[in-house]
């Protein structure tokens, strides 16, 4: 039934829960697809009949990116902007990195972005892309992303605790952790309703709002984990690029336009550690 599917970036953490949920979809990583180049982006999707890209494939590694500018734009636009002009319907995954973090209350899809690292900047020149060359689209921006698949700050946490009596985590960083098990079935549901009509940015994380302390505090506490965490200011952690310091997301459009409920964070952390 999902054989018209491609999901690029199959084998990040998304990727590996939509396989999960479309096991008939057709799932490349980069070295099946160079999404930055276009002759094999519609070759692929002319001979596979592709009518629908999920695009997970992203170059997210935030510090590198400081130095590595042509490498994130060529993947984080360019390679978007190639798949949006195939001409098929289009789920382009977005980040919260978008802004600048300088908000109080949730950031709407409809708030001015201003992105203040080069991932921030190259994700935005990505999400215009889409915008510019797809007729049915939707743009969701994420935010804090983790699962039991791949590289995750609950992976970081659950070692480091098992290894360390103590550990400094920021605690002036607000956002929302999502779980991309969650994130993978909203994109499974929004699939047969998108059209032209509503076609747009949304956002998706979990519900409810935390510090990377509190995320971090709520891991060694559920995993029985003895690390004692300790609440430290960005300053005292100093990285190449600049963090939103709050990147809490509102889901309401989404949540009504596609008829979608959002478990709360912890609820979802629950379940996430259930898989280790």
């Amino acid at each position: 039934m999902n054989s018209n599917i491609l999901v690029t970036g199959g084998n990040g953490q998304l990727g590996n829960e939509l396989k999960l949920l479309l096991p008939e979809a057709i799932f490349t990583d980069a070295d099946v697809l160079d999404i930055t180049d276009e002759t094999a982006v519609n070759n692929f999707v002319k001979n596979n009949n592709i009518e629908v890209i999920v695009n997970c494939a992203a170059y997210t590694a935030v510090d590198k990116a400081e130095d590595d500018a042509e490498l994130a734009k060529k993947v984080n636009e360019t390679g978007p902007e190639n798949l949006a002009k195939t001409g098929c319907k289009i789920i382009h995954i977005s980040t919260d990195y978008v802004f600048d973090g300088s908000n109080c209350k949730p950031y709407t899809p409809d708030d001015e972005p201003a992105p203040v690292s080069v991932y921030g900047k190259t994700k935005l020149a990505g999400e215009i892309a889409v915008k510019k060359e797809a007729k049915e689209y939707a743009i969701i921006r994420t935010a804090w992303l983790y699962s039991s698949f791949g590289n995750n700050f609950v992976k970081t946490m659950r070692r480091l605790g098992a290894e360390r009596e103590t550990l400094n985590v920021v605690c002036d960083q607000t956002g929302t952790p999502t779980y991309a098990k969650d994130l993978a079935e909203a994109i499974v549901k929004i699939i047969p309703q998108l059209n032209e009509t509503n076609s747009g940015v949304y956002h998706f994380s979990n519900e409810g709002t935390c510090s990377w302390y509190d995320f971090a505090t709520e891991i060694m506490e559920l995993s029985n984990l003895p690390c004692k965490v300790f609440p430290i200011l960005s300053a005292e952690y100093p990285t190449k690029a600049t963090r939103p310091f709050y990147s809490v997301l509102d889901k309401s459009k989404l949540k009504k336009t596609f008829n979608i409920s959002i478990p709360h964070w912890k609820e979802s952390l629950k379940k996430c550690l259930k898989q280790f």
